[in-house]
């Protein structure tokens, strides 16, 4: 079946919502959000008054259920161990439980990503012709840096892991202030910044071009809470320097409470990710 595809709409060089028309007058629209959270793509056959969601095959809606359920338990969980350990430093508990307590954390945040990249690398693909999702083979790794949700949900887990090397150098005793700032607060830093990348993409594919504000659309929340989330680590990190000269941190307040509101963003944003689901 032959079609003619209408308007693309996106950002640069992705493509996030496509618009075609099928052969027998009908429209379908795919959004790469929508297709690869809940497994959906609009049809409005000719002379319907209401466009209608199609569902993709069985085995791609279960793998998607699987997989979100996953990245949003593990977020859910990891950002309230990160506030749980950012709590306990800002009133006073041990550091070597908070960091073990960090640590257990980021597990859970690596966890939670590479499930979302998973998402992306075997959700159902558009079948132009057919006006429907297309079921893929289960693969546990691609490299598709020209779709806005892989290079999305790749810096993610990648953030995820520098934030990893992070935490383990936190576990060190006896650093001096020079090799704080190298292996903690460096890679902290780092991180942060994949987060934020990963964030401004997610909005913009969540958006289809120029971030802005949907707010009855349940993804943007989940994107923009976690993005808020992000720019409160990024705070958190700036704050969580070691001066050279005098040994102390910069402001240990606003390093911990960042940490605990930005966590906290991660695990509301978690929850509500259990409701974008096929």
């Amino acid at each position: 079946m032959s079609q003619t595809e209408e308007r693309a709409e996106g950002a640069g060089p992705f493509t996030t919502r496509l618009t075609w028309r099928l052969m027998d007058g009908g429209t379908a629209v795919w959004e790469s959000r929508l297709a690869r959270k809940r497994g959906l793509l609009t049809v409005q056959a000719a002379g319907e008054l209401e466009p209608r969601s199609r569902r993709a095959d069985s085995v791609s809606v279960g793998r998607l259920r699987r997989l979100n359920a996953i990245a949003a338990g593990a977020f859910t969980v990891g950002g309230a161990l990160f506030a749980l350990g950012a709590g306990g430093a800002q009133f006073g508990s041990d550091d070597v439980t908070g960091a073990w307590i960090y640590f257990a954390g980021g597990l859970f945040f690596n966890t939670g990503g590479y499930a979302s990249l998973l998402q992306v690398i075997n959700a159902p693909r558009r079948d132009s012709g057919a006006g429907a999702l297309a079921a893929r083979s289960w693969r546990w790794w691609s490299y598709e840096p020209d779709r806005i949700d892989w290079l999305s949900t790749f810096l993610l887990f990648v953030g995820t892991l520098v934030f990893g090397i992070n935490l383990l150098n936190s576990l060190l005793q006896g650093l001096s202030v020079q090799q704080v700032n190298r292996l903690i607060w460096a890679p902290d830093m780092v991180g942060c910044i994949l987060f934020l990348a990963s964030g401004h993409l997610a909005l913009v594919e969540v958006c289809h071009g120029r971030p802005g504000v949907r707010l009855r659309d349940l993804g943007w929340w989940i994107v923009a809470i976690n993005q808020l989330g992000s720019v409160l680590f990024l705070g958190s990190a700036l704050a969580a320097f070691t001066r050279p000269a005098t040994g102390s941190v910069v402001n240990v307040d606003i390093a911990n409470w960042g940490t605990l509101t930005g966590a906290l963003c991660f695990s509301v944003g978690g929850v509500f990710q259990f409701f974008e689901r096929p």
